[in-house]
């Protein structure tokens, strides 16, 4: 059974920066292409970045794109996101999820296991 989970999340001052981990265990991580997508309060769950498998293709979202890096060490089995410049709209709770079947996407239906989430706050 495959099992992520994410921390680093947390309140944080606009301008800060923070960087979420999700360590993926179960199954070979190398064989996963990952995302990180976030869900704020009363909106669907949105996209945010995605890497591959062997983290030579990124891809990120307009509005965090230039802000947001993602990355990943499959020896330590874990993707990263770094997140620079933060605003109050970055606010949301961050998923991290897992793809096994060929294919980078960026919707969430495409994604095959998720993590149960870390809180990310912003304040101005």
């Amino acid at each position: 059974q495959v099992q992520l989970r994410e921390s680093g999340g947390g309140p944080v001052q606009a301008g800060d920066s923070l960087r979420l981990s999700c360590v993926v265990s179960g199954r070979t991580f190398s064989g996963y292409s990952m995302g990180w997508f976030r869900q704020a309060p009363e909106k669907e769950r949105e996209f945010v970045a995605r890497i591959s498998r062997t983290g030579d293709s990124t891809s990120y979202a307009g509005s965090v794109k230039g802000r947001f890096t993602i990355s990943r060490d499959n020896a330590k089995n874990t993707v990263y996101l770094q997140m620079n410049s933060l605003v109050p709209e970055d606010t949301a709770l961050y998923y991290c999820a897992a793809r096994s079947r060929a294919g980078l996407f960026s919707t969430p239906a495409n994604y095959d296991y998720w993590g149960q989430g870390t809180q990310v706050t912003v304040s101005s």
